[in-house]
């Protein structure tokens, strides 16, 4: 368990950092192949420091703003070192939600696939039994949310991870910061003492700082951002506003902005719902995307919007973190951030891997504090977004009947998910005694 944590200057001679590949970082031949086929030409700021580190066989605590590339980072090491010693149940990856899994599952495989790497995705929502077995075929790469992997740890016949040479946190931060420290602990217990450690991170926290629980060795820190920053080609406003009208000047900023996919930021599964229906009404192509939507359905609004059919993704924090969506050309705030940080997260979503996105953030009345909170934090002043007040007036007529019709649609939703349990309670209240019995039975 180490106590001194080494710390990796990541500044660099521009010129050099340029004329960095893969290549030179130490990366094999068919791995450079393979990140020339998914359009990764250089290396980002993380991987440049990251690899030489992570091949060298060094414990590594990464810390990057987000849409860094961090998973190119800790895969391609990863993958290099399964290629010198071919061997099953090699890596397990642990983020904090599941989208950010299946998304760090495709890159393994798309990088892998030249060599035939197998990967399983282990995260809730989904059928233990089919992860079992897809768990019993043994995969090289385990990717999984920490309180999945230690419920087939803890109740799966036959598995475990005694084998395992890699150990990853990514958005380590987060994983600590959930309810999931004691699934970590656990896990800890039961994976071999001698292997390699990763942490990666978007930002540093106290429960980060105590990585003695994650057992690292003689770790690196490797730091590409000092501070909390936002990407330079972000251009960043804010808009004042009333909340009763916040509707009124989405809308109007969805269409003022026609053209570009958008992502827009609700605080709570209930907004998010009622604003994507109440776009629906209005004739926009929006999509949900919250924690209580099934797995399914949530894979399913994800893909609608990376291939493009859906230009709106309403969404809560839980696509804050991660995902990576080239495409996104506008992030709104529609409800500000409660965390700070969160703020950095969201913005993060555009403007990705070098090319240019805008955000704006609504600050109403009761935004004020926490609007100044995060300006405080990234250290920048931010100018207003312009609109025509006249122009979003003119739409509160259809705004409200739009209202109405998301506040209907979504009780007819309630009612229609309890519904099928009452109908059940009556269809045994009307069987007659000795029915009732039978069926009582027959369960």
């Amino acid at each position: 368990m180490a106590a001194n944590v080494e710390i990796q200057d990541a500044s660099k001679d521009e010129n050099i950092a340029q004329n960095e590949t893969f290549k030179t970082l130490g990366v094999t031949e068919v791995l450079c192949e393979a990140c020339g086929k998914i359009g990764w030409n250089n290396p980002t700021k993380i991987q440049r420091e990251c690899i030489p580190l992570a091949l060298q066989g060094k414990d590594i605590i990464g810390l990057a703003e987000t849409g860094s590339g961090k998973t190119g980072a800790f895969a391609l090491p990863i993958l290099q070192a399964l290629l010198e010693n071919p061997q099953r149940l090699f890596a397990l990856v642990m983020t904090p939600t599941r989208e950010l899994a299946f998304q760090i599952s495709e890159q393994f495989e798309a990088l892998g696939s030249v060599i035939g790497v197998k990967c399983a995705v282990i995260v809730g929502g989904i059928d233990m039994m089919s992860q079992s077995l897809a768990l019993a075929k043994k995969p090289h790469i385990i990717v999984a949310t920490p309180g999945r992997i230690v419920d087939h740890l803890e109740n799966t016949k036959g598995f475990n991870l005694r084998p395992l040479k890699f150990l990853v946190m990514d958005e380590a931060d987060r994983i600590l910061n959930m309810d999931f420290e004691k699934e970590v602990d656990k896990l800890l217990k039961v994976i071999p003492k001698q292997r390699r450690t990763y942490l990666f991170s978007a930002t540093m926290t106290k429960k980060v700082k105590k990585l003695q629980r994650a057992s690292l060795q003689d770790p690196v820190k490797v730091e590409v951002s000092t501070k909390y920053t936002t990407v330079e080609k972000l251009v960043q406003s804010y808009i004042f506003i009333p909340s009763k009208y916040k509707d009124c000047y989405l809308v109007s900023i969805l269409n003022d902005l026609a053209g570009n996919s958008f992502m827009v930021f609700c605080g709570t599964c209930n907004n998010v719902q009622r604003t994507t229906l109440l776009l629906r009404n209005l004739g926009l192509h929006a999509v949900p995307l919250h924690g209580q939507m099934s797995q399914s359905k949530r894979l399913g609004t994800l893909n609608k919007f990376k291939s493009k059919t859906r230009s709106i993704l309403i969404a809560t924090d839980v696509a804050s973190r991660g995902l990576d969506i080239p495409h996104v050309d506008v992030v709104i705030n529609f409800d500000i951030p409660t965390h700070s940080k969160d703020y950095i997260h969201r913005v993060g979503r555009t403007a990705r891997a070098g090319r240019s996105g805008r955000a704006v953030t609504f600050v109403t009345q009761y935004d004020v504090e926490l609007y100044q909170r995060i300006e405080q934090l990234i250290g920048k002043r931010l100018p207003k977004f312009e609109v025509v007040e006249e122009e979003v007036m003119m739409l509160v007529e259809r705004v409200t009947e739009a209202q109405r019709f998301a506040k209907m649609e979504m009780r007819e939703a309630d009612e229609k998910r309890k519904r099928p349990r009452d109908e059940e309670n009556d269809n045994v209240i009307r069987l007659p005694e000795g029915k009732r019995r039978k069926k009582r039975k027959q369960r």
